[in-house]
């Protein structure tokens, strides 16, 4: 009497090695998925797509084929940055530290030193990173707010409500009912790339598209609106990793 063998299960994560140095990828099986897929996250790193009526041999496989793919590739992959105590985080533009106050209680605190300041955060190790992330967005609605104000002022149009988003690969958005979304990180952002993506949206009051006239208006309210575009072309996808 013969057995069928049974699958490998599939496991959420695996290391291949490219170029010599070991690398993670991140292993979904996706339902809807009808064929195997690797993709590149800003955010998550290398995420290998496996289809419901896939198996694991056949995944390593298609795998190994994409090898050469992926090396000339993992350059444009950052790996992820979780916001804890002790790491340096870039806010506004300015390295500081991230550091607990081993209080429960209280609030953030920035202090602003030579070198490097620190931001003090209250609670257990384990909340340190979302508390962290409230602060961070507070501060990028205030400072977004800010900007918003004036280049609605110069440009003669009016915004409806200003939300923080945590998207993975936009900085901001603008509805057809007038209302602004921002990626929080824009916060970690020296001040004129923010400006630049708060004239950016302001911009699309007016024109919701990317034709040169709305490139007009963008320049209209921020002249040097080249400083902060070519910036996050740079080092944009850098920001995406911290979560």
């Amino acid at each position: 009497m013969f057995f069928a063998k049974k699958s490998e299960p599939i496991p959420q994560s695996t290391v291949i090695e490219i170029d010599g140095q070991p690398q993670d990828i991140l292993v979904r099986q996706n339902n809807r998925a009808n064929r195997y897929r690797i993709t590149l996250d800003s955010r998550q790193g290398i995420i290998l797509t496996v289809p419901k009526s896939g198996n694991w041999r056949e995944a390593q496989n298609f795998l190994t084929k994409q090898h050469n793919w992926l090396a000339a590739r993992q350059h444009h992959v950052v790996a992820p940055k979780p916001i804890k105590q002790g790491i340096m985080l870039p806010v506004r533009g300015v390295d500081t530290l991230i550091q607990s106050t081993g209080s429960l209680r209280g609030l953030p605190r920035l202090e602003p030193l030579e070198g490097a300041p620190i931001l003090h955060v209250p609670g257990a190790p384990e909340h340190i990173g979302r508390r962290t992330i409230n602060w961070l967005k507070a501060e990028a609605k205030t400072d977004l707010s800010h900007s918003v104000e004036i280049h609605t002022q110069r440009l003669g149009v009016r915004h409806k409500a200003i939300s923080m988003r945590d998207q993975s690969t936009r900085w901001g958005s603008c509805s057809s009912a007038g209302n602004l979304n921002f990626n929080w990180r824009l916060i970690l952002a020296p001040p004129f790339v923010l400006d630049y993506v708060a004239a950016h949206e302001v911009a699309h009051l007016i024109e919701m598209n990317h034709s040169q006239a709305f490139w007009d208006q963008v320049a209209r309210t921020l002249p040097d609106m080249q400083r902060g575009r070519s910036w996050l072309k740079v080092h944009g996808r850098t920001l995406f990793a911290y979560q």
